[in-house]
């Protein structure tokens, strides 16, 4: 079978200059799930590991109740939950069981039993939790810890060590953290050591949406494994490789010849597929139409028993000796590169404050702040700016603009058609 998988190709520019120097062209790979998909879906087998410590009583507390009951009635009968609660100790409060309609009442009566009290020690919830996934891991089904704090933890180095146990078993950690007093690196490494990924609550009453978009996240991936393979013609290199849909991430790529790259992607959702912006390196070359690539995308989809199916697409240019042709771009795919150039600011704004290096960090929160404005980014521009504003006179940063401009930064690419 074929067909389940679109792949297209956009360059920021049809034609690039006849020239004898080295040239910067970026191309738009969007992966996406077709119509295809539309009545696929792999049932879920996730554990939700929850912080009820004494800093996460009164509306805290209540709203992720909330959630978490939200979260049982969008659940169907083979779908699997386990609920594991931690504060200084961990408990679980349901084991590993498929959430039929008539035990659903049942569950959400013992969700009302959380409360908050005690101090935070996460990773002996994370090794539970993991234990209660692997009752029930399979291939055919989206295995998944799902974590929230809002604190710090004691024994920092054993979180990381559960997150690397969950990459090595195939279970990615969605690891959120609501609040501002939480430790943003050590969310980030669980989330990317486990192959999943951190996100940023900002106040208690986000709890269900951001549980409810992660269940649907969860429910939409339909394809697996993913691999792009970037093949490439004598000439041309690559320098990057961005994702920017869902979120922007530095994706890296590993040689497999002096001609061929590969980029691991992993799932693809229904609806919302993956973009990617590749940076390639150009040399010189007569007036004429090219290939310069070709991109090839691997996956499976586990509940069609399919394996290892490709799509494929060629990555085109034309060299040129009319001026005015040259100067032509995608306007599509620049304003994805300008959100790309924000985001790298943004970033490196971070790692220079992080070690006082309060003239590059404000310089570059200001140009990212610029850029933002530009796009239509209201909101981070104006913390990117507040925040640069305060660097500079108290040398530094608040939590929340940090982690605002952390997490909501990397947020910022809504694809259009094209």
């Amino acid at each position: 079978m074929s067909g389940e998988v679109n792949l297209t190709v956009s360059l920021n520019k049809d034609n690039v200059p006849v020239t004898g120097q080295p040239q910067l062209i970026y191309a738009l790979l969007e992966i996406m799930p077709t119509e295809v998909m539309a009545n696929v879906q792999m049932p879920l087998n996730f554990s939700l590991v929850l912080d009820t410590s004494g800093s996460m009583s009164g509306e805290k507390i209540q709203r992720l109740k909330d959630a978490v009951k939200y979260v049982i009635d969008q659940l169907g009968d083979d779908d699997i939950i386990s609920i594991i609660r931690f504060s200084s100790g961990a408990s679980t409060l349901i084991g590993s069981q498929r959430v039929r309609t008539s035990d659903k009442q049942s569950l959400k009566r013992k969700v009302d039993q959380l409360d908050a009290d005690g101090g935070t020690n996460m990773a002996p919830a994370m090794r539970t939790g993991l234990a209660e996934i692997q009752k029930e891991w399979s291939e055919n089904r989206i295995n998944r810890m799902v974590l929230l704090t809002d604190g710090q933890t004691q024994g920092e180095s054993d979180c990381l060590k559960m997150a690397d146990e969950a990459g090595r078993k195939r279970i990615p950690i969605i690891a959120l953290g609501i609040g501002t007093d939480w430790n943003e690196k050590l969310l980030q490494d669980i989330g990317t050591r486990s192959g999943g990924q951190a996100d940023y609550i900002a106040k208690p009453q986000e709890i269900g949406q951001f549980f409810q978009s992660t269940v649907q996240a969860m429910q939409a991936a339909v394809v697996q494994n993913a691999v792009l393979t970037l093949r490439l013609v004598a000439g041309v290199t690559p320098r990057k490789v961005w994702r920017v849909v869902p979120i922007i991430a530095d994706l890296g790529y590993s040689p497999i010849s002096d001609r061929a790259i590969t980029v691991p992607l992993g799932e693809l959702e229904k609806g919302q597929g993956q973009a990617l912006l590749v940076e390639l390196m150009l040399t010189g070359r007569q007036a004429g139409n090219y290939r310069i690539a070709q991109a090839e995308v691997a996956y499976d989809v586990p509940l069609l028993k399919l394996t290892q199916e490709k799509v494929r697409a060629d990555i085109m240019l034309g060299f040129t000796l009319d001026p005015a042709l040259a100067q032509r771009v995608n306007p599509r795919v620049m304003n994805i590169v300008e959100k790309v150039t924000a985001f790298k600011l943004q970033t490196r704004a971070l790692q220079e404050a992080e070690v006082g290096n309060v003239a590059g960090a404000t310089q570059k929160l200001r140009a990212a702040a610029t850029i933002l404005l530009s796009q239509g980014e209201a909101d981070l521009a104006r913390t990117a700016q507040q925040e640069a504003d305060r660097l500079e006179k108290q040398g530094q940063m608040t939590a929340e603009g940090k982690k605002t401009i952390q997490f909501k930064g990397s947020k910022t690419v809504r694809l259009d058609q094209p």
